[in-house]
């Protein structure tokens, strides 16, 4: 089964930058490595449901943003370390969550797996 670890959040004041790890182990059944999936990010803030922040092809040639964030996050993953980044720029006091990262269909958004939710990373952006 490939895990996922979540890293590299942190305080940081408004208009300040992050970068967030999420570094894999481990393959599936079938030997199948994070190089295989495409790979979400998500967040959840306190009182409020988790919600979709960013996705990437497997390959890394595809992206796909929420909205909310467009312009001022950046998904990236290198293969060879079997790690997804997230990029935050110009963070701000509602960038505040938790953030995670799963395994996901890279057409539809949907968890490609029936694991449980990591630890996650916590985000503070004070204002």
């Amino acid at each position: 089964q490939v895990q996922l670890a979540e890293s590299g959040g942190g305080l940081v004041q408004a208009g300040g930058s992050l970068r967030l790890s999420c570094a894999a182990s481990g393959r599936t059944l079938t030997g199948r490595t994070l190089s295989s999936y495409a790979v979400g990010w998500f967040r959840q803030a306190p009182g409020k449901e988790r919600e979709f922040v960013a996705r990437i092809s497997s390959t890394g040639a595809r992206t796909y943003y929420s909205d909310s964030i467009q312009d001022r996050f950046t998904i990236s993953r290198d293969n060879a370390k079997n790690t997804v980044y997230l990029q935050m720029n110009s963070l701000k006091p509602e960038d505040t969550a938790v953030y995670y990262c799963r395994l996901v269909n890279m057409a539809t958004g949907q968890l490609a797996d029936s694991g449980s939710w990591g630890q996650g990373t916590q985000v503070t952006v004070s204002s």
